[in-house]
């Protein structure tokens, strides 16, 4: 089916305000000549043609350009992706701009969308390893990547106590994914940054068992890692010139005779030590490994993203992704990025007070919090704090509430949606020029 868009509304036959009308074998989408709402009411016409069927475009028109293309992809893709689309021949920036985009959003909502039967903690730190020294060979800094992946017991041995403990319950091993992009090829230039993303590549909850429900889509617990992958990507195809870092922390939390239990006590490389009251509050513990190692590296900044809490699923839905940092101009930053590549992001409090919400009789600090109503995104970030030195600054947390769709909407299908990889891309970007 051919598409074009219009700004001219739609014959009445079709209905008040319709956004598509169609004549033959040609669909046109009607806009109203305002930048961020014909955005949206693209991406809404192809979720629409995607429901009643329609698998093959070809997209005509001088009206087409690369929000537009980038809006109608967006909508039209599906998990099966029993698709194909036509796009119109760009200029070459933003044709290559619209390939980058697709390759790297791909990427991220494949991996997220693959079975947990597949795609086991060592594998996802492979295929995130490869995918980047993809992205660097396409643009001749395939030479700027290096890479080790520590897996089963090594992690124990070289101090990765909170991976370990988390993964040692699976016969798949654990495995921490440290990946150096330096387009200077100088090992001592400085860091602008390090990101560390959660990989639980499925989580059973552990003996805090999930129901069904709550556990059929966790094979998404490694949203986090994946997309800070997808958006170091991104940030290369733009032309990233500064050393980056990525930490992805990977494991399966099942049940088992070795699976860790409530009441264990986890000693970290820094010498705080955490109690286990709640053993589906897996995934910062992971982090805190990733953070460690990353903090020792003395970075401009750090990021971490990670679908970490249900609490941040029920203040912001499925429809933002939420930001939590002390450091107000990171925040900011982190904003204006956003705002630029249209994406939505929104800040959720972290205060020093919240530290003390996680207290333990036994430990230094309990993985979930003590107090009977607590701000559940709120305190899993301050026990992230506990594992960096200044976490006052420089330092900004993602929990990733809008990285998969149970159910389907008018603007995404059900499954991973790739939101956030363009705006933490241009923030590693921006921040490289500071």
């Amino acid at each position: 089916m051919e598409i074009i868009l219009s700004y001219q509304q739609a014959n009445a036959v079709w209905g008040e305000k319709t956004i598509l009308s169609f004549n033959d074998k040609q669909a046109t989408i009607h806009l109203q000549n305002n930048e961020k709402t014909d955005r949206t009411l693209i991406q809404r016409a192809a979720r629409k043609l995607r429901n009643i069927g329609i698998q093959e475009v070809e997209l005509l028109g001088d009206n087409w350009a690369l929000e537009s293309c980038w809006a109608f992809y967006q909508g039209f893709y599906t998990a099966k992706q029993d698709y194909s689309i036509e796009f119109p021949h760009l200029d070459d920036e933003p044709q290559d701009e619209l390939l980058a985009r697709i390759e790297c959003s791909d990427f991220v909502r494949e991996i997220i969308n693959e079975p947990a039967q597949n795609l086991t903690p060592v594998k996802l730190a492979e295929h995130a390893a490869e995918f980047i020294l993809n992205q660097s060979d396409i643009y001749n800094k395939k030479s700027a990547v290096s890479f080790q992946i520590v897996s089963g017991e090594e992690l124990e041995q070289q101090g990765y106590h909170g991976i370990w403990t988390v993964g040692k319950g699976s016969t798949n091993p654990p495995a921490m994914l440290q990946l150096d992009f330096n387009p200077t090829n100088d090992p001592n230039a400085p860091i602008s940054a390090c990101l560390v993303g959660k990989g639980i590549t499925f989580d059973s909850g552990g003996y805090s068992l999930k129901p069904s429900d709550g556990m059929s889509t966790m094979r998404t617990d490694m949203g986090g890692a994946a997309l800070l992958t997808g958006a170091l990507g991104l940030a290369i195809t733009r032309g990233l010139n500064q050393r980056v870092k990525l930490y992805l922390c990977c494991a399966e939390n099942l049940v088992s005779s070795h699976a860790f239990k409530l009441g264990d006590i986890i000693t970290y490389r820094n010498g705080i030590t955490a109690e286990v009251l709640n053993t589906d509050a897996e995934g910062r513990l992971v982090l805190a490994d990733g953070l460690i190692e990353a903090d020792n590296q003395h970075p401009k900044f750090i990021i971490d993203c990670a679908t970490l809490t249900g609490a941040a699923k029920v203040a912001l839905g499925n429809d933002y992704h939420a930001a939590l940092s002390m450091d107000e101009n990171l925040v900011a930053e982190l904003f204006r990025s956003a705002q630029d590549e249209n994406e939505p992001f929104w800040r959720l409090p972290f205060e020093d007070f919240h530290r003390s919400q996680i207290s333990s009789s036994f430990a230094d600090i309990a993985n979930i919090g003590s107090v009977p109503i607590g701000a559940g995104a709120s305190t899993a970030t301050a026990f992230l704090s506990y594992f960096i030195k200044n976490y006052q600054k420089n330092w900004l947390h993602i929990d990733c509430a809008a990285t998969y769709r149970k159910s389907g909407s008018d603007l995404w299908g059900v499954g991973a949606t790739g939101i956030g990889i363009q705006t933490l891309a241009n923030l590693l970007l921006l921040k490289s020029e500071e």
